[in-house]
């Protein structure tokens, strides 16, 4: 039986690590060879893209913002800066416009610093932040550069002290720092009530499925579909192999050389509505049929190094 190759788009319920969507999904196709793009909270829900088999070596060259619309609690801080956490203290939230918070939101918008929470997945010296706080460890973690594309105000609750907002921002940007870091400046704390992701990379809500609620072996017919990941890579150029003999030295591991049929490199265009970038070096190698067969990087003599080479899509 051929083993899948792409992407299984899960709209990931409450209450589940992104690990557990995994495992649920090696029980589904009955392969190991399967892996998430990126983690979600257990309390956050929304698009979890998976890759399926060889896809598993196509995820770090994913591109493209992540999109969340959230709602943050003002008046209350806590040590995990989300409403699950132990909370360290309660204010009462000011009498404010949705004027006012847009201007104050305007800080948060474009490039800046942002510090992680101090229970997430950072790594300190070989270990997690998360495991560090949960001992009660003290530490510090380092601001980080993070990209603020959208952040819009879709409704203020001046009674509940709610803030509902749609953020669009870069890979690596914590929402629950955005809510702890946009109550502090408001002047009475908060954190991250509830948050949903509607869009990871170019994998979107659309795309999505709910997760098999059937742990055991699925017969083949019952299971998610899985997506090409040839659509998912459009900010990526390519070139296409015409003959098997080039399709065998490429699975040798030999460069494949361009200068002659420079026609068969399709260079990627930019999404101006992105906060990706083409890859002008990384190239994707597709077989006769447009299957992935590989990555490749560009080198100054008209050749493609392999990077990723697959010998077989399974």
């Amino acid at each position: 039986m051929e083993t899948p190759f792409g992407f299984v788009v899960i709209d990931k319920p409450v209450g589940l690590t992104s690990h557990d969507c995994v495992n649920r999904l090696r029980k589904v196709f009955g392969i190991k060879k399967i892996g998430h793009s990126g983690t979600l909270d257990p309390s956050v829900t929304g698009v979890l893209p998976i890759a399926i088999g060889n896809a598993t070596r196509l995820i770090t060259y994913l591109r493209g913002s992540k999109v969340y619309e959230g709602i943050i609690q003002l008046g209350r801080v806590t040590n995990t800066d989300d409403f699950q956490g132990e909370i360290i203290e309660s204010k009462f939230w000011p009498s404010i416009s949705e004027n006012e918070i847009d201007s104050l939101l305007e800080k948060f918008r474009g490039t800046i610093l942002q510090k992680p929470p101090i229970f997430s997945s950072v790594h300190i010296k070989g270990e997690r932040a998360y495991k560090k706080a949960r001992k009660g460890e003290k530490f510090n973690l380092d601001p980080k550069k993070v990209t603020i594309n959208k952040l819009n105000l879709i409704r203020w609750s001046q009674v509940e002290g709610e803030l509902t907002v749609h953020v669009d921002c870069s890979t690596g940007t914590y929402i629950r720092s955005l809510a702890r870091d946009i109550g502090e400046t408001i002047g009475c704390g908060g954190c991250l009530k509830k948050l949903r992701r509607t869009k990871a990379y170019n994998f979107t809500e659309k795309h999505s499925i709910l997760l098999p609620e059937r742990a055991e072996f699925y017969p083949e017919i019952n299971r998610p579909k899985v997506l090409d990941p040839n659509i998912f890579f459009k900010h990526m150029s390519s070139f296409q192999l015409i003959s098997e003999e080039e399709i065998i030295s490429w699975c040798s591991g030999r460069k494949v050389c361009f200068k002659n049929n420079i026609k068969r490199l399709k260079l990627a265009k930019k999404n101006k509505d992105e906060d990706s970038f083409i890859h002008s070096k990384s190239i994707l190698i597709l077989d006769q049929k447009n299957i992935i067969i590989g990555v490749g990087d560009l080198d100054e003599n008209y050749k493609i190094k392999p990077k990723v080479v697959f010998n077989a899509i399974g």
